[in-house]
């Protein structure tokens, strides 16, 4: 992770695009480490993250999209009922659950199940970018407010 924080906002838009697919990498990790670097500006910093992570997102909708019945039942051994059970709840909430696929871990599992299940790409595109926006605008926003005692803190115990 220290190699994609020193590239800046390349590295944090690589590696928010790589935690957004089944590649266990937190973007949030990365963000705060490239916003502690001198000279960062926390806006383009927010866009990188933001743009990484939610094309990261549409990626992972495109695995599950490719995906097959048959090779789930065959390699993951689930079983046609559980897909059905799986594609009932797909289908109750729709592409609203998009906006939810940000959240670790559980997220990944949602993209895929929308591709799978073909739901509409541009709506679920739409909320995902919503909710995406929405997590790294906290994060923004925390930092802007608290990040000089949060540095302070960093120096204080000899981190920097």
């Amino acid at each position: 992770m220290d190699i994609l924080i020193q590239l800046g906002y390349w590295g944090l838009f690589a590696g928010a695009f790589l935690a957004a697919t089944i590649i266990p990498l937190s973007s949030d990790i990365i963000y705060a480490g490239v916003l502690i670097i001198p000279d960062i500006d926390p806006w383009i910093a927010f866009v990188m993250v933001t743009m990484g992570n939610w094309t990261g997102s549409l990626t992972s909708y495109g695995l599950g999209y490719l995906g097959k019945w048959k090779w789930l039942e065959k390699i993951f051994k689930i079983k046609p009922e559980q897909l059905e059970k799986q594609r009932y709840r797909v289908s109750k909430y729709g592409a609203l659950l998009a906006f939810f696929t940000w959240l670790p871990f559980i997220g990944d599992v949602i993209n895929v199940a929308l591709g799978f299940y073909r739901v509409n790409l541009v709506v679920c595109a739409i909320y995902s970018l919503i909710g995406r926006t929405l997590r790294f605008l906290v994060w923004t926003l925390l930092y802007l407010k608290y990040g000089d005692v949060f540095l302070d803190f960093i120096h204080n115990i000899g981190l920097m």
